[in-house]
């Protein structure tokens, strides 16, 4: 039996309340090494400091913006890239042992390569973001296009469709169930992307404050990070799920 809404909505408030209310114990026995563990009030008090002073906006919005337009061009790329390959077996057959290569090289130490082609500036921080998010959304699009069913494209062909016309009705539509599952993903890797990049040089941004925390060994301010990050992650999250429902309204 499926719970009722507000049940549902209950149980998932009072989970991490839960969690917290057992992390605080544990530290407050010192089951737990505050210095090492934190405490949730403390955190809490940091997070709330941060806020009311404004201090970290200025620093939320170079994070933001890295990982917005990394997801954006990644995304554009990812889907553009996909369905070319996807309608084009001789391409794909060419190209397929570089793709899975890059997709296999750990892209993250491209950071200061990055930076050191395209300084410490907010460029660096996209591209690396791009990358991670390039393939995620690429080979959900390549595999939806190459997974539509022949009965339907032969159906299509029958009716006149030109090879326009398929991409537009069939292909399309197909791939965009893959692509949306593919940026729930993306919206996490993105972040990582504009994190590490300012991990390893940057005057500005959340990557930035965590850093300057864990060189004070400030465990407290290196988890209100963490869970602003979190908080924006999912609220980008929330308007991915809100475009899914437009989008693909037509879908039972």
């Amino acid at each position: 039996m499926v719970p009722a809404n507000w049940k549902l909505r209950a149980l998932q408030v009072i989970l991490p309340l839960a969690l917290l209310a057992v992390w605080h114990a544990l530290t407050a026995l010192e089951w737990l090494p505050p210095f090492f563990f934190g405490r949730p009030l403390e955190v809490a008090r940091r997070l709330a400091e941060w806020i009311v002073s404004g201090s970290v906006l200025p620093h939320l919005a170079v994070t933001l913006a890295e990982t917005v337009l990394a997801f954006v061009f990644g995304t554009v790329a990812g889907l553009a890239c996909g369905l070319w390959l996807g309608v084009s077996p001789f391409a794909a057959r060419v190209l397929d042992p570089w793709l899975k290569g890059l997709n296999a090289m750990p892209r993250v130490i491209l950071a200061p390569i990055f930076a050191v082609w395209f300084g410490l500036g907010m460029t660096s921080k996209v591209l690396l973001g791009v990358t991670l998010v390039f393939f995620v959304v690429f080979f959900a699009v390549f595999h939806g296009v190459r997974g539509t069913d022949p009965a339907l494209l032969a159906n299509a062909r029958m009716l006149g469709a030109t090879r326009r016309g398929l991409l537009r009705h069939v292909y399309l539509p197909g791939a965009l169930a893959w692509t949306f599952a593919s940026l729930h993903a993306a919206v996490g890797l993105a972040f990582v992307g504009a994190v590490i990049g300012e991990y390893l040089g940057s005057a500005r941004g959340i990557g930035y404050l965590i850093l300057q925390a864990e060189g004070v060994f400030d465990i407290d301010a290196v988890l209100a990070g963490v869970i602003l990050l979190t908080v924006c992650a999912l609220v980008l999250d929330a308007a991915v799920s809100a475009l899914e429902r437009r989008v693909l309204r037509w879908r039972p």
